[in-house]
């Protein structure tokens, strides 16, 4: 028997957000051609582990450094942004309680994401290092590199990996119940971002967590697909969705 489908004819289907589901795949292939640079990145040019090697590569080569300390995962939740909103308003209709906590949720992960990354704080010290006038200032540059790099790992970035993950989680769930996304849309997001607490296992959680990224990049390929026939498609989308399933259930 097919899915029960519900919230089909509503806000997805108003024209008023067309702009925005446009915008969000939009955010959403960005994040996808993003998530692959990230990955070149790292491979290519594995970022430093200590302070010192950090603020020297700030220094010699600004760009590699801000990549080094995350500035794609940075402009990553920027775009997350108008994903979360467009998500928001495509699924309200099925459990509108729901999908504001998760939307909020997502949000504050966001902001939290923002509040953790020490890239232009280490930049900062880069500058004052290349100028220190003596071994106390550079020591003391030095240490406060060393406490940017443990913020960055610290409170709010994991503040900021629990609740975006939880947001998405909850996010993918609602999708199961409406046709707006296709079920592997909903599959994929629920894996990422459940994959994505294996940070929190000893030994492998790395890997895992590296592995939910996969996992997201497809995700990130559907909700664009999604996002582009919701912009185009309006309330025609809609109705043959509905169709679909309502034809789909009459065969079941």
């Amino acid at each position: 028997m097919s899915r029960p489908m519900v919230g089909s004819l509503g806000d997805a289907s108003d024209g008023r957000w067309q702009r925005l589901f446009t915008i969000a795949g939009v955010a959403a292939a960005t994040t996808a051609v993003l998530i692959v640079v990230q990955i070149v990145v790292f491979v290519l040019w594995p970022p430093p582990a200590t302070a010192i090697e950090h603020l020297d590569l700030m220094r010699d080569a600004p760009l590699l450094g801000f990549l080094s300390l995350d500035l794609l995962y940075v402009v990553d939740n920027v775009l997350l942004i108008p994903i979360l909103l467009a998500l928001f308003v495509a699924l309200r209709r099925v459990d509108e309680s729901v999908m504001a906590v998760a939307a909020a949720l997502g949000f504050v992960g966001v902001a939290a994401l923002f509040a953790s990354n020490p890239a232009a704080n280490m930049h900062y010290l880069a500058g004052r290092l290349s100028t220190a006038g003596g071994e106390a200032e550079r020591a003391a540059l030095l240490a406060a590199g060393e406490a940017m790099l443990a913020a960055n790992v610290g409170t709010a970035y994991h503040v900021s990996l629990i609740l975006g993950s939880v947001a998405l989680v909850v996010m993918s769930v609602v999708m199961l119940r409406s046709w707006s996304f296709s079920r592997p849309t909903a599959v994929l997001g629920i894996l990422a971002n459940v994959l994505a607490f294996g940070l929190y296992l000893p030994v492998v959680g790395i890997y895992v967590l590296l592995l939910s990224t996969v996992f997201l990049l497809g995700w990130y390929v559907l909700i664009t697909v999604g996002f582009v026939r919701l912009g185009r498609g309006g309330a025609r989308g809609v109705a043959r969705g509905v169709a679909a399933e309502v034809a789909g259930a009459v065969r079941a």
